[in-house]
Protein backbone atom coordinates (compact mmCIF):
# COMPACT_ATOMS: atom_id res chain seq x y z
CA UNK A 1 0.00 0.00 0.00
CA UNK A 2 1.65 3.77 -0.95
CA UNK A 3 2.31 6.16 1.72
CA UNK A 4 0.07 9.06 1.47
CA UNK A 5 2.79 12.29 1.27
CA UNK A 6 2.85 14.14 4.07
CA UNK A 7 0.94 17.81 3.91
CA UNK A 8 3.37 20.09 3.03
CA UNK A 9 4.58 22.44 6.81
CA UNK A 10 2.77 25.84 7.19
CA UNK A 11 5.14 28.59 6.28
CA UNK A 12 6.70 30.41 9.51
CA UNK A 13 5.08 33.26 10.06
CA UNK A 14 7.44 36.16 10.64
CA UNK A 15 7.05 37.95 13.96
CA UNK A 16 7.49 41.74 13.89
CA UNK A 17 10.52 43.10 15.62
CA UNK A 18 9.88 45.48 19.01
CA UNK A 19 9.85 49.07 18.05
CA UNK A 20 10.95 50.50 21.05
CA UNK A 21 10.33 54.22 19.72
CA UNK A 22 6.62 53.75 18.85
CA UNK A 23 6.69 52.44 22.28
CA UNK A 24 7.89 55.46 23.53
CA UNK A 25 4.95 57.22 22.56
CA UNK A 26 2.72 56.07 24.95
CA UNK A 27 5.37 57.27 27.84
CA UNK A 28 4.30 61.22 27.27
CA UNK A 29 0.62 60.28 26.64
CA UNK A 30 0.35 58.34 30.36
CA UNK A 31 1.78 61.61 32.02
CA UNK A 32 -0.80 63.50 30.29
CA UNK A 33 -3.88 60.81 31.41
CA UNK A 34 -2.63 61.16 34.67
CA UNK A 35 -2.81 64.93 34.60
CA UNK A 36 -6.53 64.12 33.66
CA UNK A 37 -6.83 61.95 36.28
CA UNK A 38 -5.96 64.35 38.85
CA UNK A 39 -8.53 66.58 37.52
CA UNK A 40 -10.76 64.56 37.69
CA UNK A 41 -10.25 63.39 41.25
CA UNK A 42 -10.32 66.84 42.67
CA UNK A 43 -13.67 67.91 40.85
CA UNK A 44 -14.83 64.31 42.50
CA UNK A 45 -13.36 65.83 46.17
CA UNK A 46 -15.21 69.39 45.65
CA UNK A 47 -18.60 67.60 44.63
CA UNK A 48 -18.64 65.46 47.85
CA UNK A 49 -21.86 66.37 49.85
CA UNK A 50 -20.29 67.91 53.22
CA UNK A 51 -16.87 68.94 51.13
CA UNK A 52 -15.26 71.60 54.24
CA UNK A 53 -11.63 73.25 53.89
CA UNK A 54 -10.16 69.28 54.50
CA UNK A 55 -11.39 68.13 51.17
CA UNK A 56 -10.55 71.65 49.34
CA UNK A 57 -7.24 71.05 50.28
CA UNK A 58 -6.83 67.69 48.71
CA UNK A 59 -8.55 68.81 45.78
CA UNK A 60 -6.16 71.53 45.70
CA UNK A 61 -3.51 69.13 45.88
CA UNK A 62 -4.72 66.69 43.41
CA UNK A 63 -4.56 69.74 40.69
CA UNK A 64 -0.92 70.71 42.04
CA UNK A 65 0.22 66.92 41.23
CA UNK A 66 -1.88 67.37 38.00
CA UNK A 67 0.35 69.95 37.07
CA UNK A 68 3.48 68.30 38.16
CA UNK A 69 2.29 65.55 35.45
CA UNK A 70 1.83 68.20 33.05
CA UNK A 71 4.70 69.76 33.62
CA UNK A 72 6.63 66.30 32.19
CA UNK A 73 4.47 65.13 29.57
CA UNK A 74 6.25 67.85 27.45
CA UNK A 75 9.95 67.38 28.39
CA UNK A 76 9.65 63.30 28.37
CA UNK A 77 8.25 63.71 24.90
CA UNK A 78 11.03 66.25 24.13
CA UNK A 79 13.56 63.45 25.62
CA UNK A 80 12.46 60.45 23.70
CA UNK A 81 11.70 62.00 20.62
CA UNK A 82 7.93 61.27 20.15
CA UNK A 83 6.26 64.88 20.23
CA UNK A 84 3.57 64.78 17.91
CA UNK A 85 0.09 66.87 16.79
CA UNK A 86 -1.77 64.19 18.55
CA UNK A 87 -0.29 64.72 21.79
CA UNK A 88 -0.30 68.39 21.89
CA UNK A 89 -3.89 68.12 21.23
CA UNK A 90 -4.18 65.43 23.94
CA UNK A 91 -2.51 68.23 26.46
CA UNK A 92 -4.71 71.05 25.38
CA UNK A 93 -7.69 68.63 25.98
CA UNK A 94 -6.14 67.70 29.35
CA UNK A 95 -4.99 71.17 30.65
CA UNK A 96 -8.56 72.54 30.00
CA UNK A 97 -9.99 69.79 32.34
CA UNK A 98 -7.35 70.32 35.10
CA UNK A 99 -6.60 74.00 35.15
CA UNK A 100 -9.78 75.19 33.80
CA UNK A 101 -12.77 73.00 35.04
CA UNK A 102 -11.51 71.54 38.01
CA UNK A 103 -10.17 74.84 39.45
CA UNK A 104 -13.30 76.62 38.46
CA UNK A 105 -15.37 73.99 39.94
CA UNK A 106 -13.04 74.37 43.43
CA UNK A 107 -13.10 78.23 43.80
CA UNK A 108 -17.02 78.31 43.02
CA UNK A 109 -17.23 75.76 45.88
CA UNK A 110 -14.45 77.03 48.04
CA UNK A 111 -15.60 80.64 48.40
CA UNK A 112 -18.07 81.53 45.05
CA UNK A 113 -21.69 79.36 46.46
CA UNK A 114 -22.85 81.66 48.52
CA UNK A 115 -23.08 84.08 45.50
CA UNK A 116 -25.69 81.87 43.67
CA UNK A 117 -25.37 83.02 40.20
CA UNK A 118 -22.82 85.63 40.34
CA UNK A 119 -20.58 82.77 42.19
CA UNK A 120 -21.29 80.45 39.26
CA UNK A 121 -20.41 83.30 36.01
CA UNK A 122 -17.20 84.18 37.51
CA UNK A 123 -16.23 80.47 37.98
CA UNK A 124 -17.10 79.73 34.41
CA UNK A 125 -15.38 83.07 32.97
CA UNK A 126 -12.10 81.11 34.41
CA UNK A 127 -12.85 78.37 32.88
CA UNK A 128 -13.96 80.00 29.28
CA UNK A 129 -11.06 82.12 29.04
CA UNK A 130 -8.54 79.26 30.03
CA UNK A 131 -9.97 77.27 27.21
CA UNK A 132 -9.84 80.20 24.90
CA UNK A 133 -6.01 80.62 25.87
CA UNK A 134 -5.63 77.20 25.11
CA UNK A 135 -7.06 77.18 21.62
CA UNK A 136 -4.97 80.75 20.85
CA UNK A 137 -2.26 79.11 22.06
CA UNK A 138 -2.73 76.00 19.40
CA UNK A 139 -2.89 78.88 16.43
CA UNK A 140 -0.14 81.09 17.43
CA UNK A 141 1.73 77.78 17.28
CA UNK A 142 1.64 77.17 13.86
CA UNK A 143 3.53 80.41 13.11
CA UNK A 144 6.51 79.36 15.70
CA UNK A 145 6.61 75.46 15.53
CA UNK A 146 9.90 75.02 17.18
CA UNK A 147 8.98 77.02 20.22
CA UNK A 148 11.52 79.66 19.91
CA UNK A 149 9.53 82.46 21.58
CA UNK A 150 11.13 83.64 24.71
CA UNK A 151 7.23 84.83 25.91
CA UNK A 152 3.90 83.24 26.10
CA UNK A 153 1.45 85.72 25.54
CA UNK A 154 -1.37 86.10 27.83
CA UNK A 155 -1.17 84.48 31.01
CA UNK A 156 -0.40 80.07 30.72
CA UNK A 157 -3.54 78.33 32.01
CA UNK A 158 -1.44 76.21 34.83
CA UNK A 159 0.15 79.03 36.20
CA UNK A 160 -3.65 80.67 36.71
CA UNK A 161 -4.68 77.22 38.75
CA UNK A 162 -1.89 77.30 40.26
CA UNK A 163 -2.57 80.99 41.62
CA UNK A 164 -5.91 79.69 42.73
CA UNK A 165 -4.63 76.69 44.53
CA UNK A 166 -2.03 78.77 46.31
CA UNK A 167 -4.10 80.64 47.86
CA UNK A 168 -6.23 77.44 49.14
CA UNK A 169 -2.68 75.83 50.45
CA UNK A 170 -1.84 79.12 52.15
CA UNK A 171 -4.82 79.96 53.65
CA UNK A 172 -5.04 75.88 54.93
CA UNK A 173 -1.43 75.70 56.40
CA UNK A 174 -2.46 79.29 58.22
CA UNK A 175 -5.77 77.87 59.36
CA UNK A 176 -7.54 80.77 58.57
CA UNK A 177 -9.11 82.90 55.57
CA UNK A 178 -6.24 84.72 53.79
CA UNK A 179 -8.12 86.89 51.53
CA UNK A 180 -11.95 86.99 51.39
CA UNK A 181 -14.16 85.48 49.27
CA UNK A 182 -14.99 88.95 47.49
CA UNK A 183 -11.06 89.12 46.86
CA UNK A 184 -11.50 85.49 45.68
CA UNK A 185 -14.14 86.82 43.02
CA UNK A 186 -11.83 89.43 42.09
CA UNK A 187 -9.15 87.39 41.47
CA UNK A 188 -10.66 85.31 39.27
CA UNK A 189 -11.94 87.70 37.00
CA UNK A 190 -8.26 89.05 37.27
CA UNK A 191 -6.76 86.02 36.12
CA UNK A 192 -9.36 85.26 33.89
CA UNK A 193 -8.47 88.30 32.17
CA UNK A 194 -4.67 87.62 32.14
CA UNK A 195 -5.11 84.63 30.27
CA UNK A 196 -7.09 86.25 27.12
CA UNK A 197 -4.82 89.12 27.30
CA UNK A 198 -1.78 90.39 25.36
CA UNK A 199 0.37 90.84 28.33
CA UNK A 200 3.56 88.49 27.77
CA UNK A 201 5.16 86.56 31.08
CA UNK A 202 8.69 85.34 30.35
CA UNK A 203 9.42 81.55 29.19
CA UNK A 204 12.76 81.53 30.26
CA UNK A 205 13.94 79.40 27.43
CA UNK A 206 16.77 81.84 26.90
CA UNK A 207 18.24 81.08 30.12
CA UNK A 208 22.07 80.25 30.10
CA UNK A 209 23.90 78.74 32.80
CA UNK A 210 26.67 81.06 33.85
CA UNK A 211 28.10 82.09 36.92
CA UNK A 212 25.71 85.34 36.98
CA UNK A 213 22.72 83.02 36.53
CA UNK A 214 23.68 79.92 39.01
CA UNK A 215 24.42 82.66 41.43
CA UNK A 216 21.16 84.33 41.25
CA UNK A 217 19.22 80.65 41.05
CA UNK A 218 21.27 79.49 44.16
CA UNK A 219 20.33 82.85 45.93
CA UNK A 220 16.80 82.65 45.16
CA UNK A 221 16.54 78.95 46.26
CA UNK A 222 18.34 79.96 49.60
CA UNK A 223 15.44 82.63 50.10
CA UNK A 224 12.93 79.96 49.24
CA UNK A 225 14.24 77.47 51.74
CA UNK A 226 15.04 80.35 54.57
CA UNK A 227 11.47 81.45 54.35
CA UNK A 228 9.69 77.94 53.68
CA UNK A 229 11.47 77.03 57.22
CA UNK A 230 10.86 80.88 59.03
CA UNK A 231 7.35 80.94 57.72
CA UNK A 232 5.54 78.19 55.80
CA UNK A 233 6.12 76.83 52.70
CA UNK A 234 2.90 77.30 50.90
CA UNK A 235 3.51 80.93 51.69
CA UNK A 236 6.65 80.67 49.96
CA UNK A 237 4.41 79.25 46.94
CA UNK A 238 2.10 81.84 47.31
CA UNK A 239 4.34 84.69 47.07
CA UNK A 240 6.37 82.92 43.98
CA UNK A 241 3.36 82.39 41.76
CA UNK A 242 1.85 85.76 42.46
CA UNK A 243 5.03 87.47 42.05
CA UNK A 244 5.59 85.86 38.49
CA UNK A 245 1.84 87.23 37.41
CA UNK A 246 2.59 90.55 38.47
CA UNK A 247 6.14 90.96 37.24
CA UNK A 248 4.82 90.15 34.07
CA UNK A 249 1.91 93.08 34.35
CA UNK A 250 4.95 95.14 35.63
CA UNK A 251 6.73 94.59 32.40
CA UNK A 252 3.92 95.33 30.12
CA UNK A 253 3.26 98.59 31.78
CA UNK A 254 7.25 99.64 31.68
CA UNK A 255 7.72 98.20 28.16
CA UNK A 256 4.22 99.01 26.44
CA UNK A 257 5.34 102.27 24.57
CA UNK A 258 8.53 100.19 23.45
CA UNK A 259 6.55 97.43 22.41
CA UNK A 260 3.76 99.70 20.73
CA UNK A 261 6.60 101.05 18.64
CA UNK A 262 7.98 97.64 17.63
CA UNK A 263 4.38 96.80 16.98
CA UNK A 264 3.55 99.18 14.51
CA UNK A 265 6.82 99.35 12.81
CA UNK A 266 6.66 95.30 11.99
CA UNK A 267 5.15 94.60 8.73
CA UNK A 268 1.88 93.26 8.49
CA UNK A 269 1.58 89.85 10.03
CA UNK A 270 -0.93 86.90 8.21
CA UNK A 271 -4.06 85.91 10.17
CA UNK A 272 -3.15 83.56 12.25
CA UNK A 273 -6.12 81.28 12.03
CA UNK A 274 -5.90 81.29 8.48
CA UNK A 275 -1.97 80.45 8.31
CA UNK A 276 -0.90 77.35 6.54
CA UNK A 277 0.07 74.94 8.47
CA UNK A 278 3.99 73.92 9.18
CA UNK A 279 5.70 72.21 6.27
CA UNK A 280 5.82 68.40 6.08
CA UNK A 281 8.29 67.57 8.23
CA UNK A 282 8.60 70.36 10.48
CA UNK A 283 9.12 69.92 14.29
CA UNK A 284 6.02 69.75 15.73
CA UNK A 285 4.81 72.46 17.56
CA UNK A 286 5.34 72.59 21.56
CA UNK A 287 2.66 71.45 24.30
CA UNK A 288 0.92 73.70 25.84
Amino acid sequence: MATQPKPPKPPKVKRKRFDLHKALFVLPNAFTASSIFCGFLAILICMEENAGPAEYYRASLAIFFGALFDMFDGRVARLTKTQSEFGREFDSLADVITFGVAPGVLVYRWALMPYGKAGIFVAFAFTACGAIRLARFNVLAIRDPVGTSKHFTGLPIPLAAAALVSIIFASHQAGVELVTPQTVGVLTVVLAFLMVSTVRYRTFKNLKLNKKSVGILGLLLGLGAYFSITLRPAVVLMAVVWGYLLDGMLEEVVFFRRRRLAALAAPPAANVLNAAPPAEGAPPPPAA
